[in-house]
């Protein structure tokens, strides 16, 4: 049988932690509280048992007004979460589902970068991509315990850096879209030609209602920034547009949907929590097609049409406002895929 934990006599009837030693009483610190003790292993309380008992309660008054990390997660997954894009919604929840056993004990004032770059290295192992996602909403929690009023610095900002992941730099090119194209059906060729004209993401074409077409234009709150800004585009008629949209509307089958492009029962593509899993399946049945069927070689992604319009658009400032960018910069750094001409010395 294992042997029972016996106490020395002299810390006996003590609280748990404490000890006397050296003429005075100690607490030992539980991982994660150091912060709030000194960051001190063991704590000299006092030489008395009542100067000991004081300073115990202080201790314990300052540490009950001080919040954890698992209320910091509860509250951001209460109050922040829900304001952002369902796919977002859904990735922030399993990554607060990895972090909280992790950190969730620990008073917020306690995590160190350090301890970031533990749970980082552990992450990593199970995949790169998953930990960045992790520790930007790690990243973002801290922010609010600031805005709060739980801490007064963040512990990240210049302190930890996420991994290094190599950029997705597949640009489409013209003939590799004319390839596809030749096997396409009616229905991809018409969501393909509003995609290289608006450069509109998968989500925001496929909840486009009639009623978002006016005489001004078609008007769009991108579904990744709607519930955060409610921010619309107007996106002017052109010829082209006009004629894609013409195209779009004749692939109809139910007069009385509300939406441009609808399945056989006229339901929209786009599912209530913003999954695509219909259009998705429809797209790789394509993609497949086009690889056996023409001189496509390599694959590309419905986003990666994105990337190409901005990539083909000479002027970086429309291409930044056609995406729906607050920054030219995300604009550049991530979606302009072509390589940069530069002229010779001579």
């Amino acid at each position: 049988m294992p042997s029972k934990l016996i106490r020395n006599k002299e810390n006996k009837g003590l609280p748990a932690r404490w000890r006397y030693k050296h003429g005075a009483y100690y607490f030992r610190v539980p991982d994660g509280l150091k912060a709030f003790w000194g960051n001190k292993s063991e704590f000299r309380l006092g030489k008395t048992l009542d100067e000991a008992y004081r300073t115990w309660s202080e201790k314990l008054d300052f540490q009950r007004n001080a919040k954890n990390m698992g209320e910091l997660f509860d509250r951001y997954a209460l109050e922040i979460i829900p304001k952002k894009a369902p796919k977002s919604q859904e990735s922030n929840k399993i990554s607060i589902r990895k972090l909280k056993p992790v950190f969730g004990h620990m008073l917020i004032e306690s995590v160190k970068p350090v301890h970031i770059y533990q749970y980082k290295d552990m992450r990593g192992r199970e995949g790169k991509s998953a930990a960045n996602r992790d520790l930007e909403v790690l990243s973002h929690a801290f922010t609010y315990a600031i805005e709060w009023g739980f801490i007064e610095s963040h512990p990240m900002i210049k302190n930890v850096k996420k991994f290094s992941l190599p950029a997705n730099d597949r640009y489409v090119e013209d003939w590799e879209l004319e390839e596809a194209l030749k096997v396409a059906s009616p229905f991809i060729k018409a969501y393909i030609e509003i995609k290289i004209i608006t450069a509109l993401r998968q989500g925001d074409i496929l909840s486009l209602k009639l009623s978002d077409l006016t005489d001004e234009g078609i008007y769009v709150t991108p579904r990744k920034t709607k519930k955060i800004t409610n921010k619309s585009l107007l996106i002017e008629w052109t010829p082209d547009l006009h004629l894609a949209i013409e195209n779009a509307m004749q692939l109809r089958r139910k007069d009385n949907s509300p939406w441009l492009f609808h399945t056989n029962t006229g339901k929209p593509y786009v599912k209530e929590d913003g999954k695509t899993c219909g259009f998705k399946s429809i797209w790789k049945r394509f993609m497949t097609k086009a690889l056996n069927e023409t001189k496509l070689v390599t694959r590309f992604s419905e986003h990666s049409l994105r990337a190409k319009v901005a990539s083909d658009m000479e002027d970086l400032k429309h291409a930044s406002k056609l995406l729906g960018h607050t920054s030219e910069e995300l604009t550049k750094r991530v979606y302009r895929r072509k390589a940069e001409k530069v002229k010779p010395a001579r």
